[in-house]
């Protein structure tokens, strides 16, 4: 059994800004109090109404770690801007190593014998800060009455001054504490008090996913262009890749077309060179048939001319 308190909750109660057709957020921030690993998680009476961002998760020893509580917008304002919607901060210590995926409802059930740390929080609404009107009376300027009054509620509500809350909100409180004793799933008692809100459950994903729809379009969108442009540059970039495979190709026709020449070339130069060598071979007369003429002349015209 533990003896000291696991979690510090900072603020004890959740205010909303409240305005109709507009969300409004609240941060709660929990420290670990403990030398252990401590795992936590949110729940409430209106899943459909709140949105929690993380729900569950692990705080180290002397940590602190933030979730932040979001309510949708609203059509229609409650009486007085009186809210019975409650949240519950469950807490245990966890061994060390354990992940935030390993993070069960079975790890904050009372039946597997582990200390369960309940902390409670209602919600309180308060209206929207209003500029004070001032009403010109016998040539002086005082405040609306209606704007004091306003003024006087929304400290009522907030907190800010000492004063009594109404009956309801008393028993409302009582009812609070009771159910902290109570079964989670099924409460008769509580059921009544907290009409039409439901039994506590725990929060669920859905929530999220609607509110996240927007902005998943908004990315699968980007997507699809993104996708589109590189689409166009892989095409752009294949048409250029084409192109210069046929330049390679004609440049490598035009390599063997040279080679071939060139082989050409030196296949004629090499005949014209073998034709010249011949001719020098072949032109004039060779020296000793030159001689034998030049005798036979000699003899000639000695017998002619003796």
């Amino acid at each position: 059994m533990m003896t000291t308190e696991l979690l510090d909750v900072q603020p004890r109660e959740l205010k909303f800004t409240f305005e109709l057709k507009k969300q409004s957020l609240c941060s709660i921030q929990l420290g670990n109090k403990s030398d252990h690993y401590v795992a936590f998680k949110v729940k409430t009476t209106s899943p459909k109404k709140y949105c929690v961002r993380p729900n569950a998760g692990i705080i180290k020893p002397k940590a602190t770690c933030d979730f932040t509580v979001t309510m949708q917008a609203q059509r229609v304002a409650p009486p007085d801007l009186q809210c019975k919607d409650k949240f519950l901060i469950l807490s245990t210590v966890i061994p060390f190593g354990t992940t935030e995926e390993e993070i069960t409802s079975d790890m904050f059930s009372k039946d597997s014998g582990k200390y369960i740390e309940e902390k409670k929080l209602r919600v309180v609404l308060i209206s929207p800060p209003s500029s004070p009107v001032f009403v010109p009376i016998n040539g002086e300027s005082k405040q609306d009455p209606c704007y004091e009054n306003s003024v006087k509620k929304d400290r009522v509500l907030s907190g800010v001054e000492n004063i009594p809350p109404p009956h309801g909100v008393a028993e409302d409180a009582e009812g609070f504490e009771t159910y902290k004793d109570m079964d989670e799933s099924r409460a008769v008692k509580d059921v009544e008090e907290l009409k039409p809100a439901k039994d506590v459950v725990e929060l669920k994903p859905a929530n999220v996913v609607e509110e996240l729809k927007p902005a998943k379009d908004a990315v699968a969108l980007n997507l699809t262009k993104d996708f589109e442009e590189l689409k166009l540059k892989l095409n752009t970039v294949d048409s250029k890749l084409k192109e210069a495979d046929l330049t390679i190709m004609k440049l490598t026709e035009e390599r063997s077309m040279t080679t071939r020449e060139k082989n050409m070339l030196k296949h004629e130069l090499e005949l014209l060179r073998r034709k010249n060598n011949v001719k020098r071979i072949m032109v004039g007369f060779p020296l000793f048939y030159v001689c034998m003429v030049a005798l036979i002349s000699l003899a000639i015209g000695y017998y002619i001319h003796p």
